[in-house]
């Protein structure tokens, strides 16, 4: 699976990922890209969008996109508090599709 991180994620997350293809947005050139062309862009090259961003499901029209999106829901964004999700993480991993939107952690 090919996995981008959103820039508000930590970039050490992708080592709890080892068995996925991670890429951050900024390895991928696309820092400052805003949400709506951001997943435009992502949907052609990735099979899951990773974000801890809240309003995205408010800013965007997700039933049009083609991408699988996993929103880590957390106090904050630090790595601290997103460890405990891993486990959770990849058992969505494994069966998200194109156009999930799963929420994963408190609510």
């Amino acid at each position: 699976m090919k996995v981008l991180l959103d820039e508000c994620v930590p970039r050490k997350l992708e080592r709890e990922l080892a068995e996925h293809e991670v890429i951050t947005i900024t390895e991928q050139g696309w820092s400052g890209v805003k949400n709506g062309k951001l997943l435009a862009l992502a949907e052609a090259e990735f099979d899951v969008f990773l974000t801890v961003d809240q309003n995205l499901k408010f800013q965007q029209n997700l039933k049009t996109v083609n991408i699988g999106i996993i929103l880590l829901v957390a106090r904050n964004n630090r790595l601290k508090m997103l460890l405990p999700l891993m486990p959770e993480i990849r058992k969505v991993l494994e069966e998200i599709k194109a156009g999930d939107f799963v929420r994963v952690g408190a609510n």
